[in-house]
């Protein structure tokens, strides 16, 4: 079984109230932000980080 990237975006820091911006993965129109500010789908970043395993000494 492998491990699936679950991000916990209930912090509304995560969600910008002021205006839809393109995902930087899939560029279709999102509230949400990443937590440096990014818009990107909570779907998105958890797919990007399935993808994108941490190396050796990474968080």
């Amino acid at each position: 079984m492998t491990a699936v990237a679950f991000l916990d975006w209930r912090s509304p820091e995560h969600f910008d109230h002021g205006s839809d911006k393109p995902c930087v993965i899939c560029t279709k129109p999102t509230p949400l932000r990443s937590d440096n500010g990014k818009p990107v789908h909570k779907v998105c970043a958890e797919a990007w980080i399935d993808d994108h395993p941490a190396k050796e000494g990474q968080q």
